[in-house]
């Protein structure tokens, strides 16, 4: 007499599941993102300087610096809780920032206030540190499209919180649509404080890495990801068109974003189902069934080893560490472009609000959706890039598409110069979209350069250098913007922002030309590791 066996969650529908919650915590893991649309009513409300301004961004960056704490969790503690822990430190540091402006907390001083933004700085590389071991070890042949897929999300943060905003604001009692004044500061603070321990929650049962052992999921599956993740980037785009956000109902576009973060889910259950079909074929056949598995499994595993064999890969050009590392002339070139590229544009999306203030721009919260929208383009080119490469077998070596990258950036710059505002719009499209890529394009470079052995460190290394330029371009930016308004902590006009420009421009040009000598100098690798 036969049993009825309860159906096991197929491997590769854990695997999409764990892909599935890896977008969702990336899509609302860009908190720090959201500090230009509250800075300059925190400004007033805490009498802030340009200058401690500054100094508040630079603490959401140097967070960055304690990001090993989360990877020496990761190696003792469950992915979960690694998770939680991340999240936690996001609802205190936001929180009790929160609880200030609405006068819960008496008093705080400038030095808490910059504590707690450094704790919630921090709280970011925790849930990206699960993020990357998720895709890392769930999906260790398709490893580069996973992480660049779920990467690219952090982009979409600023849209998905500046959505959840105008839909509150739109439903309030006694709020005023025109100018939100401080209810919007207060709106981003409690979102960044909540919404990634609340996504936390929900994902933590999904939340677990298996090392499937040279399991490839199916081409199709990222195919269809690949999809909905353009069409949730064109959406987001167009929502954030001033033209379209200003006529577009708040709550539909919540209900429209929200779709497209659910879209992927399809994934894992269409997994699961064929799982259950497969599985009850196998209680039928199950002799055929197995006979027929180990055949496969044996021709697949010799085919691999075939192939292998046959097409070695020169996947470093170098396997080092940081001593060796920092010793090297490739590295300082290495760090100074990304210092010149990604890290100065990064500073100028810090800087957006304030700089669209000193124009006289008022829809700041649609320039910033804006700008995170064309970041989230700019992270999915290694995605592309890869889909190319497997079917051309061609690829541009990284320290050119960099330096690629760098030039529209550099025009952007000098392009601000213009008072007008769709020069604004076209700048900050340009430098979200060029800075996402460089971003994500850094990722592979660092293993490449240096080898995956030290990988974790090696990387740190280099992705420190974003906090120390977010201090020393916005602190010079700041004292640039100071000067400009004679002593005052207010200017308007584009003087405030004219040398600062022309500053970073030249920066970003030189950048560019070390970026070319940084191709110069490997391109003899990148020849070899693509031929």
């Amino acid at each position: 007499m036969s049993t009825v066996k309860p159906v096991a969650m197929p491997s590769t529908a854990l695997q999409w599941l764990s892909l599935v919650a890896a977008i969702w915590l990336q899509s609302i893991n860009g908190t720090n993102s959201n500090f230009p649309a509250y800075s300059s009513e925190l400004k007033k409300l805490i009498s802030l300087s340009q200058l401690k301004l500054n100094n508040l961004a630079f603490a959401s960056d140097a967070g960055k610096l304690f990001g090993w704490f989360s990877g020496i969790a990761a190696l003792h503690l469950p992915l979960w809780l690694v998770l939680l822990i991340g999240s936690s430190l996001g609802l205190v540091g936001y929180g009790v920032q929160y609880l200030f402006l609405v006068r819960k907390i008496s008093s705080l001083s400038y030095w808490h206030i910059f504590f707690l933004t450094l704790l919630a700085g921090n709280s970011i590389c925790w849930i990206n540190t699960v993020c990357y071991i998720l895709a890392v070890r769930n999906f260790p042949i398709q490893r580069q499209a996973a992480v660049g897929l779920t990467t690219g999300y952090v982009g979409l943060s600023p849209v998905i919180y500046t959505a959840i905003v105008k839909t509150v604001a739109s439903t309030s009692i006694g709020r005023a649509v025109a100018s939100p004044s401080i209810g919007s500061a207060e709106a981003y603070l409690l979102l960044n404080s909540i919404l990634p321990l609340t996504v936390g929650v929900v994902t933590a049962p999904f939340v677990s890495s298996t090392d499937f052992e040279k399991a490839k999921v199916g081409e199709a599956g990222f195919i269809v990801v690949s999809m909905i993740t353009i069409a949730t980037g064109t959406y987001a785009i167009v929502s954030s068109l001033g033209s379209i956000s200003n006529r577009l109902s708040p709550l539909i576009n919540v209900i429209g974003i929200g779709l497209c973060l659910t879209m992927p889910i399809v994934i894992p259950l269409a997994e699961y189902i064929r799982g259950i079909f497969k599985d009850r074929r196998v209680c039928d056949m199950s002799t055929v069934y197995d006979e027929t598995v180990d055949q496969v499994i044996a021709e697949n595993g010799q085919k691999e080893a075939d192939s292998v064999a046959d097409n070695p890969e020169v996947t470093a050009m170098e396997d080092i560490g940081v001593k060796l590392m920092l010793r090297r002339l490739n590295f300082w070139l290495y760090l100074f472009v990304y210092f010149l590229g990604a890290t100065l544009g990064l500073v100028f999306l810090n800087n957006l609000g304030q700089i669209a203030e000193s124009r006289g721009y008022s829809n700041i919260s649609s320039l910033v959706s804006l700008s995170s929208a064309f970041g989230f383009f700019g992270r999915l080119l290694p995605c592309f890039q890869h889909y190319i490469y497997s079917r051309s077998k061609k690829r541009v070596p990284g320290p050119a598409t960099i330096a690629a990258m760098m030039v529209p950036v550099s025009g952007a710059f000098f392009l601000l110069l213009n008072g007008t505002d769709i020069s604004l719009h076209i700048s900050t499209a340009i430098i979200g979209a060029c800075t996402g890529a460089m971003t994500s394009i850094a990722v592979s470079i660092t293993s490449e350069l240096f080898g995956t052995k030290n990988f974790g460190v090696n990387h740190n290394v280099i992705v420190a250098n974003i906090p120390i330029g977010s201090f020393i371009f916005g602190d010079l930016a700041a004292l640039l913007y100071r000067n400009e308004s004679n002593g005052n902590d207010r200017c308007m006009g584009l003087n405030c922002y004219r040398y600062t420009f022309i500053m970073w421009g030249t920066l970003c040009s030189l950048g560019t030309v070390l970026a070319m000598i940084l191709h110069l100098r490997t391109r003899k690798f990148y020849s070899q590791r693509y031929t």
